[in-house]
């Protein structure tokens, strides 16, 4: 890697080597090796213990890594300055902001604290919410509070934007603001958006590149579409029991329903279904998935060791 005086002249807005963390005998990050190219939406997804908010901890400078590297926009996320910090901007769930505090306030201190405030870019975003000038931040819905970081991020005119599990207790309306304003916001589009949640119609909708996290290393890194298309659901009319499990080539998930037997299976083709026939199955069919299903079907199989990332990983 690159001398930590580097800046963001990196192609990648965040690049990992080997990147551990241990808390006692627990290793929550494990030789992660992970590079996010410039641009576009990067959804970040995985089981609760994947290693999510320990990535994040450290790649914000807020928590020191075992062993392995970490750099942020170029930089050592551990030796991040207060101008690097300026570059980044950070939603979570929390939503916390000085409750006492008037929405005007928190904004005038906010653009005293940036100096590339954007103000057309927070009036974009807070146009989206029916939140005055005037009202205490601690009389805003959660919904409310979350537009107004969101704008309050947007506004400091970031180059990395981190979003972690931002609609997280929102209602329908509130998360359907909160992505519309995020989705059409010129001053999103100008920034690398880092999108963690596991809402995955959320993922489907707004994200650009899927990475899936499963014990503290890289599962899979590719478009939506293309880690969906490797997961199939087939339906087979097998009169007996069926093979055995551990014989069925990518098997995610069995079910039995209704005397038919369906197939969640991983990087199979048609040759699969000619394996079913083989079986005893009578009929086969192929169903289509959805992002949802496949990803939680692949993350309930727990794979002991990645799989070979996709040929149209980006």
């Amino acid at each position: 890697m690159a001398d930590s005086t580097e800046t963001s002249s990196s192609e990648y807005v965040i690049e990992t080597v080997a990147l551990s963390k241990r808390y006692g005998r627990k290793l929550a990050l494990d030789h992660l090796d992970l590079r996010i190219p410039r641009g576009r939406i990067h959804a970040i997804v995985g089981a609760n213990g994947a290693g999510k908010s320990t990535l994040f901890r450290i790649l914000l400078g807020f928590l020191p890594q075992t062993a392995g590297e970490a750099r942020i926009l170029g930089r050592d996320s551990q030796r991040l300055t207060p101008d690097d910090r300026c570059r980044i901007g950070f939603v979570n769930e929390e939503h916390t902001l000085p409750g006492w505090m008037r929405v005007s306030e928190v904004a005038s201190m906010q653009h005293r604290h940036y100096p590339r405030w954007n103000q057309r870019a927070y009036d974009e975003v807070i146009g989206h919410y029916h939140v005055l000038p005037e009202q205490k931040v601690g009389q805003l819905s959660r919904g409310e509070r979350a537009g107004f970081n969101l704008a309050l991020a947007l506004a400091q005119t970031p180059e990395l934007l981190v979003l972690d599990e931002p609609t997280l207790g929102l209602d329908v309306v509130a998360k359907r603001a909160f992505l519309e304003s995020l989705l059409y916001s010129n001053a999103a589009e100008q920034c690398t958006v880092i999108y963690c949640s596991h809402q995955m119609e959320e993922i489907e909708r707004v994200a650009d590149n899927l990475i899936i996290l499963e014990r503290g290393r890289l599962m899979n890194q590719s478009a939506p579409e293309d880690f969906c298309a490797r997961v199939t659901h087939w339906v087979a009319d097998i009169p007996f029991k069926g093979p055995e499990p551990a014989s069925v080539p990518g098997l995610l998930q069995l079910q039995r329903l209704d005397g038919l037997h369906h197939y969640l299976v991983l990087d199979q083709d048609e040759d699969f279904a000619e394996f079913l026939r083989a079986s005893g199955a009578r009929s086969v069919q192929s169903m289509p998935v959805s992002l949802d299903r496949a990803v939680n079907g692949f993350l309930a199989k727990n794979h002991a060791a990645p799989l070979p990332l996709s040929k149209t990983a980006v």
